[in-house]
């Protein structure tokens, strides 16, 4: 590399003349040290896992990670530090002076004038392997050591950038999140909604919402299920329209996506590159439309004029299946599109009727989107008891459900609210195909790994 023989007279001068007492290294991330804008000579301390060594005769190079980003930090050393240890997939700790590159692939690199490894790694017997991009499905068998790949990094950064996002979303409206419960001392399910407790929640608080792990015994090994994953669920006081309660979805949609292209624009890159080319071009396409509205009874009718051939014939009174979800999204031209107005045999209790005669529907609303299909579900929920009343008694349902009913008989008030899969959202805005990528320990039926 270009000034390795001047870099090489500093490490040397540095090493054999008594040098006064250095301050305390500052400890920082790998991101904070890229960050840093006029490298001074800060004498800093990173630690990290060594993701490439480099020997030259006089000097060794090496790029460290901590997973606070993509790019790794570039470690400038005596070649007298080179050793065995110091191996792809070893943990490090490197003090020395933050300066300026004489590279242009980097702003900064860090002067080392201390090198402890911390935990050695058989680089020949690590599952994966440096400069080789495994496939996906590999790194599924390994989902204790995938975590340290370029590729899952990037994924669990925007994850984690996602979810911030979405925090961020709800925090300006003062809008209150709610636990969910995790210790009983009487029978108990597994969660697959925390939807009936947001309700309790907003006959005090107009705007509620949850943010947590959801479980469903659903005998699926497909692409886009799990047994545990996490959902968006937000539930709004004084709500009186499906209008209104879209708005929110695509308003959450957008910012959410807005905010993880704005602070984590390499790693979506990285996963729009090699894992869905295409992508970012279909993203933008999703950002900058308004998302289309149908009802139900319109994309049945669509399906029934579509020249393909559907496993699931498309029927009034049916459910949509997901190959009926991807062809709506298609046939509107893969802009996501609300489905709105569902016959009222196909959905809960909760929702409101529409009182639109023989059809009978229920205002209930889907979001489809390029790629996944149903992403969101919502409806407003059925505030008037004599209605709710009724439904229940053909359910069986009164006596379980009285709680249910008093949230209307004491000061009810128009309401509604959705539900949002946060791992087929991932999904959505990366490309990824199959949801055991995008979450870190995926468990679904006869799988659980960890």
């Amino acid at each position: 590399m270009f000034g390795a023989r001047c870099l090489l007279r500093a490490l040397r001068s540095c090493s054999s003349a008594p040098c006064p007492r250095h301050r305390p290294a500052a400890r920082v991330s790998v991101r904070g040290a890229l960050g840093v804008q006029n490298a001074n000579g800060e004498r800093v301390t990173v630690q990290g896992w060594i993701r490439s060594v480099r020997s030259q005769k006089e000097v060794l190079f090496l790029h460290v990670n901590d997973g606070s980003s993509l790019e790794s930090l570039q470690v400038v050393a005596d070649s007298s530090f080179d050793s065995r240890e110091l191996a792809f997939g070893s943990s490090v700790e490197v003090q020395g002076q933050l300066v300026k590159s004489p590279s242009k692939k980097q702003n900064v690199e860090l002067k080392a004038e201390k090198i402890e490894v911390v935990g050695n790694c058989d680089a020949k017997a690590f599952p994966f392997k440096y400069k080789e991009r495994h496939p996906l499905e590999y790194l599924r068998q390994y989902p204790h050591l995938r975590c340290r790949t370029n590729i899952l990094g990037s994924i669990l950064r925007v994850r984690s950038e996602a979810t911030a996002a979405i925090h961020s979303f709800f925090k300006p409206s003062s809008k209150i999140k709610v636990p969910e419960e995790n210790f009983f001392n009487i029978p108990v399910f597994l969660t697959v909604s925390g939807q009936l407790h947001l309700e309790v929640m907003s006959g005090a608080f107009t705007q509620v919402f949850t943010f947590g792990p959801t479980f469903r015994a659903e005998n699926s090994q497909s692409r886009r299920h799990l047994a545990e994953f996490y959902m968006v669920e937000a539930e709004i006081s004084f709500l009186e329209s499906l209008q209104d309660l879209m708005q929110v979805m695509e308003s959450l949609f957008k910012t959410t996506a807005m905010t993880v292209l704005s602070n984590c624009p390499k790693d979506v890159e990285l996963c729009h590159k090699f894992i869905a080319p295409g992508q970012k071009d279909r993203l933008e396409h999703m950002l900058k439309n308004n998302f289309l509205i149908i009802s139900y009874t319109e994309a049945v009718e669509i399906l029934k004029q579509a020249s393909q051939n559907f496993t699931f014939t498309p029927e009034w009174g049916a459910d949509l299946h997901t190959e009926h979800e991807k062809y709506l999204v298609k046939h509107c031209g893969d802009i996501p599109v609300f489905v709105i107005n569902y016959p009222r045999a196909l959905k809960p209790f909760y929702m409101r009727d529409n009182e639109d005669g023989p059809q009978h529907t229920v205002a209930a609303v889907d979001l489809l989107v390029p790629g996944v299909g149903e992403l969101f579900g919502g409806s407003l929920r059925e505030e008037r008891c004599h209605f709710l009343e009724q439904r229940l008694a053909r359910l069986g349902l009164t006596e379980a459900y009285q709680w249910y009913l008093d949230l209307r008989r004491f000061g009810s008030v128009p309401h509604g609210g959705f539900g949002m899969g946060f791992e087929r959202y991932l999904q959505c805005i990366l490309g990824i195909d199959n949801i055991k990528d995008v979450i870190p320990f995926p468990r679904f039926t006869h799988s659980c790994l960890l």
